[in-house]
């Protein structure tokens, strides 16, 4: 069933060496040109980005509209550029992969971006993933918590440090590996994704965590989202290939990254089984691997009259030939929607018109 929201309808081994580790960038895109006709700026997500690269590909090759301009700056950082303002000079598509926020949705209003269109496009796994060379890992969400969380309860009320330095502390049978993750930073989806379906449902394992959370949900979302602060985790940027690249030069790494970017570079990195489960575009689809996610794109309702091709590069982004069953984003690692979602979503785009849902 369609559960997307619509918003323009309202009328508002051995020991690691970690002296070769690096860290990554934040994705360096170049800078917009002015021309005769405004091209479609689009930002977000450094998962979504690339099945956005794609469409954005195909738009310009087979439409005579122009390429759109395709920029990662994570999904926070895509939100509030696109929630900046309307018209030509601001980003027309934001790529998510979570849903806005309510916090995000009014810094769109405050700044009269008051009509988004939500679109689901398909589904991503977040996975655990190392070098082909380092150990196999097969972890719970409980002891994901118990490796990254900041503190730890300490089963009399109160919090300690956490005092884990290696996998095998978490548990035995763990590699006896220093724990180090190398993962998102703050301000992406992905990062967003993992605490939420992975350390609150680890921390919930927990009969201290479970206290808190009955009697302080907030306090309790603080403490399962607080990743250490002391090397264990390590943020990285926007980028997920800089996370892989890192990967295979200290072996007892793992990062934390989306499916597509495992499943583009399964000769170099191999995931974690989570409870058991592998990390594989079927368990994904069907929801059977815990961290599971949808993507989106949003449509700014309010530049569909002011950037030529807008809602014509929505449909070409939902369309069969591209998240259809022998789409070319399926090649790119898009675990696609159901028919029926698919089909709903087709419909959904296909009401988005200059002079249907873009109003004044």
């Amino acid at each position: 069933m369609l559960a997307s929201l619509l918003f323009c309808g309202a009328a508002a081994c051995g020991r690691t060496d970690l002296s070769t580790l690096e860290t990554g960038d934040q994705i360096l895109v170049p800078p917009i040109t002015s021309g005769d006709v405004p091209k479609i700026r689009i930002v977000g997500s450094s998962t979504v980005g690339p099945f956005a690269n794609a469409v954005a590909e195909q738009f310009g090759a087979v439409t005579d509209f122009p390429t759109p301009i395709v920029e990662m700056t994570g999904t926070g950082g895509g939100f509030k550029a696109f929630c900046a303002g309307t018209g030509p000079q601001h980003a027309s598509v934001s790529d998510a992969s979570r849903p806005i926020k309510d916090s995000e949705r009014a810094l769109c209003a405050e700044n009269g971006v008051t009509r988004l269109e939500e679109i689901r496009i398909g589904y991503d796994g977040i996975v655990i993933a190392n070098s082909r060379s380092g150990p196999d890992f097969d972890l719970t969400k409980a002891e994901l918590y118990r490796a990254l969380a900041m503190d730890l309860p300490d089963g009399q009320g109160g919090f300690t440090p956490n005092p884990n330095k290696t996998w095998h502390d978490v548990a035995p049978h763990l590699p006896d590996e220093p724990i180090l993750v190398l993962g998102p930073p703050p301000t992406s989806g992905t990062r967003d994704a993992f605490v939420e379906l992975g350390m609150e449902i680890g921390a919930l394992t927990d009969p201290q965590m479970q206290a808190l959370f009955a009697s302080d949900e907030a306090a309790f979302r603080e403490r399962a989202h607080a990743l250490r602060a002391d090397g264990a985790w390590i943020d990285f940027g926007e980028n997920d290939a800089a996370i892989i690249q890192s990967l295979l030069k200290t072996p007892g790494a793992i990062g934390v990254l989306g499916y597509s970017f495992l499943e583009r570079n399964t000769d170099r990195v191999k995931a974690a089984r989570l409870a058991g489960v592998e990390a594989d575009f079927d368990h994904i689809k069907s929801g059977t691997y815990g961290l599971s996610r949808l993507m989106y794109v949003y449509v700014k309702c309010q530049n569909l009259g002011q950037v030529p091709g807008l809602a014509e590069f929505a449909r070409e982004f939902v369309s069969d030939s591209a998240m259809g069953p022998d789409g070319y984003l399926l090649e790119k690692g898009l675990i696609p929607l159901t028919d029926e979602d698919r089909t709903a979503v087709q419909a959904q785009a296909a009401t988005l018109s200059a002079g249907g849902k873009a109003g004044n």
